[in-house]
């Protein structure tokens, strides 16, 4: 049988069309991740506190926190949890109470993927219902110090150099009531001392019972919202509590998760506060010791339909490669990414980008943004939990394909992301410095899970630790830990923009070191640090595949 000539080119088109993909068709991920949890020696479960979930400050959860307790160079891990609740506080107290009881832990970091629990010698097991977590060197004596908040009171842990952490809360002038959330910590005054800001949740009263069965338990609305903490360093291991004349204290809301970052391009850190079914708040520094609430204003207040959503957890970064900090929150709605526009305004490309659709089935909390594959675009983790049912989830990894585009490929990305939990607070760190991005999340009532990046075929990559030039002999430069830090990069042709952040997501806090994927680029051409003090660092032509430390210049 003859074919007519035109059927042959048509065959010919088709075949050449299925031999070779179009350009814009996404290639097959790299991104995978492994259940290290029991090879790395964790043994962490969380608790809610009683038998049944049955209350707001129960299903809330916990958070968790990487950070470099000791200097050795490895990414350290504090996670929380709930504790026994007594029964004026839960309808469902346990019985018998377990012992030993629900507690924090501290686990060292041994440098051979596993870690050692160092929490009793430590010294941070606080009589807490714990919920979020945050460190920063609040003194500029070179050793991180942790702010653990939660049900009743913070706790400001400073840490002695030696392994032990001793509570300096009154000493230092940190008081809060009430329900403390997300916490984080900013230069706010470019005084090269770290402030703090407190994130307080709802005026909780566990006598409210009127609620419909089906909601389990009152929600966020059933309680009165309630106003947030500045305290402002003094440069002298004491705080001032500044809420009120600074501004914070005029709004009032529903925290869930807090970060600070110079959103603006003006040089100042601003706080952008999650609200829980309550609009977002974004405080703009004015630079002067004063904030400006404009969230409504910038477009950051409410979700893509102007409804109050159940926002969580807040990540500051450069999603979309235009060397601005655009903004994604994790919602228990559809998540959203808001572009920065570079004129004060944000647009929310969160569908757009093909990740709301993709997340709307789900309640998302703790989420990391990395280049988990290295090669060189931003890529997204978001952990699932139910809300006000403990109904487990699978959980979302989207590889990022540039200009603000994903690709969903949770399904290849492992089974430990398809094993379903109730996720709560997530962190994220290279725990054993091999170049690629690892996740611990804390599951509700729960065994956290060490997420372990076995990636293959990844490319090159670079860890920025920033060291500010403030100590307590030299009061000049910046914070010791180069919080508020702006580091420009240049490998193979593209431009990347990083900020040093502290808490970030759900909760929880990051590895201090900025990541950075480079793809087939072998070496950085140029890098700038625009350090909080205003000095301006450049180096170039940097090898990588290493942990860097930069120095602030005196």
């Amino acid at each position: 049988m003859r074919l007519r000539p035109m059927l042959i080119l048509i065959l010919a088109t088709v075949a050449a069309a299925q031999a070779v993909p179009p350009k814009s068709q996404p290639q097959p991920s790299q991104i995978r991740f492994e259940d290290a949890t029991t090879k790395a020696g964790i043994d962490f479960t969380h608790s809610i506190g009683s038998a049944q979930l049955s209350s707001l400050l129960e299903g809330t959860g916990s958070g968790c926190l990487w950070f470099d307790y000791n200097n050795d160079g490895l990414p350290d891990l504090y996670v929380l949890s709930g504790q026994t609740l007594p029964p004026s506080l839960t309808t469902h107290p346990l019985d018998p109470a377990p012992n030993p009881p629900p507690h924090n832990h501290l686990y060292r970091n041994n440098g051979d993927g596993t870690f050692t629990d160092v929490t009793e010698q430590a010294g941070l097991d606080p009589n807490l219902y714990a919920t979020a977590v945050t460190a920063a060197d609040y003194d500029n004596d070179g050793y991180e110090d942790l702010l653990v908040t939660g049900y009743g009171r913070v706790i400001l842990y400073h840490n002695n150099g030696n392994g032990t952490f001793t509570d300096v809360t009154a000493k230092a002038g940190i008081k809060v009531d009430g329900w403390s959330i997300s916490s984080t910590w900013l230069d706010d005054n470019r005084s090269g001392c770290l402030s703090l800001f407190v994130g307080r949740y709802v005026d909780f009263d566990p006598k409210y019972r009127n609620y419909y069965a089906a909601d389990n338990y009152p929600g966020p609305l059933d309680y009165a919202g309630t106003t947030n903490k500045l305290f402002r360093n003094n440069c002298d291991g004491t705080f001032t509590d500044v809420s009120a004349q600074s501004g914070i204290a005029a709004s009032i809301g529903r925290t869930m998760g807090v970060t600070a970052a110079d959103f603006t391009g003006d040089g100042w850190d601003d706080i952008y506060v999650a609200n829980d079914s309550t609009q977002n708040f974004l405080f703009h520094n004015n630079g002067n010791g004063t904030f400006r609430e404009i969230a409504e204003d910038a477009g950051v207040a409410y979700g893509q339909d102007g409804e109050a959503t159940s926002s969580m957890g807040p990540v500051a970064v450069d999603i979309t490669g235009s060397g601005r900090l655009d903004l994604w929150v994790s919602d228990g709605h559809y998540n959203r990414l808001m572009r920065n526009n570079g004129d004060g305004t944000f647009t929310d490309i969160g569908i757009l980008s093909g990740l709301a659709q993709a997340n709307a089935q789900y309640v998302s909390w703790g989420s990391g943004v990395y280049d988990f594959d290295n090669d060189g675009l931003l890529d997204i983790m978001v952990f699932h939990g139910g809300l006000i049912h403990s109904i487990p989830m699978e959980h979302s990894v989207f590889r990022g394909l540039g200009g603000g585009r994903f690709q969903d490929v949770s399904r290849e990305a492992g089974a430990v992301v398809n094993q379903r939990s109730v996720a709560r607070g997530a962190c994220f760190a290279d725990y054993d410095n091999d170049g690629k991005v690892d996740a611990f999340v804390v599951n509700l009532g729960g065994r956290g899970t060490l997420l372990h990046n076995v990636s293959a075929g990844t490319g090159h990559w670079i860890e920025i630790r920033l060291r500010g030039a403030n100590t307590p002999a030299n009061h000049s430069g910046s914070n010791r830990d180069g919080i508020g830090a702006m580091v420009d990069l240049w490998a193979g042709g593209r431009h990347q923009v990083a900020e040093r952040v502290a808490s970030s997501g759900y909760l929880s806090q990051n590895d201090a070191r900025l990541h950075f994927g480079l793809g087939a680029a072998d070496k950085i051409d140029k890098l700038v640090v625009h350090w909080p003090s205003g000095r301006v660092q450049t180096l170039e032509s940097l090898a990588v595949d290493r942990v860097l430390t930069i120095e602030e210049p005196q």
